[in-house]
């Protein structure tokens, strides 16, 4: 299920059911031992809730294993109230819980962009302020908590960033490179090659008026739609002079949504770095 983004108001608990199941499993899947401490995902909510974060997209993960669907790592972005009407640019700050009940992964924290003007959610790369992991033992909701303000500030210190990033101009083989790097993430197999009708180029190409520009973040953002919302396509030559027409569909796994977030967003750092230094 795709996450469903809303500007002005959250999401239900009763939306939430709908769209994450998985975070209001009612025991931990069978896998786990005796050490597991089965804190449901919806208790956390509950608890974030209560101070200032709602909820405003999710999205779970499948599960190839007969009845482990119910258990599958799940992503909810949050939104603290007091950011809601206080955004700069056209982003707001966020905080992404990662957890799941099957082990697959502890409760994680991650600092997030939420850009306003193309509903697109973003995950940072992992700091000591931008990632917290807190695991299935102690006081799993108060720590949960306590967490999330502190990856909340740094979120609020990614803004900062994205702002640098409208002032700096890229020149079109700098925008070329970037897509060419992020095309390579996105595309390569396993055993590096690269077999996609996919180009680099298509990766640079507005999909609103908004997005026309030459700055920084307006590229990264380009780039960063393109490869994680999908309905990019080209033509596959097959043999036999056949052609066939591909079209990219969005992410839809959580670990490569974030693996792609984080990795575009070190390559546009390393290249801020770069333009203002040379």
């Amino acid at each position: 299920m795709l996450p469903q983004y809303h500007i002005t108001t959250p999401l239900s608990l009763d939306h939430l059911h709908e769209m994450v199941p998985s975070a209001f499993a009612t025991a931990a899947h069978e896998s786990r031992s005796d050490r597991y401490t089965y804190i449901p995902t919806s208790d956390v909510i509950n608890g974030l809730m209560k101070e200032g974060f709602l909820p405003f997209a999710a999205k779970q993960g499948n599960s190839k294993i007969k009845g482990k669907s119910d258990f599958t790592k799940h992503m909810i972005r949050f939104r603290h109230e007091n950011s809601m009407t206080n955004s700069k640019g056209d982003s707001l700050p966020e905080v992404v819980l990662i957890n799941s009940h099957d082990g697959t992964s502890t409760y994680q924290l991650l600092s997030g962009l939420f850009r306003l003007v193309c509903l697109n959610g973003m995950v940072v790369p992992e700091t000591r302020s931008s990632c917290i992991r807190v695991p299935h033992k102690g006081n799993i909701v108060d720590d949960v908590i306590e967490g999330s303000f502190k990856v909340l500030e740094e979120s609020n210190n990614i803004i900062e960033t994205a702002n640098l990033w409208r002032e700096i101009e890229l020149k079109p083989r700098e925008q070329l490179l970037l897509a060419k790097t992020a095309h390579r993430i996105r595309f390569e197999a396993a055993d590096g090659t690269l077999d996609t009708p996919i180009k680099p180029e298509q990766l640079l190409i507005p999909r609103r008026q908004d997005d026309v520009g030459d700055s920084l973040w307006l590229t990264h953002n380009r780039i960063q739609e393109n490869i994680t919302k999908g309905g990019l396509s080209g033509i596959r030559h097959e043999i036999g002079h056949r052609h066939r027409r591909v079209t990219t569909r969005n992410v839809n796994n959580i670990d490569q949504d974030v693996r792609l977030n984080r990795s575009l967003w070190e390559l546009s750092s390393q290249l801020a770095q770069w333009k203002q230094t040379a």
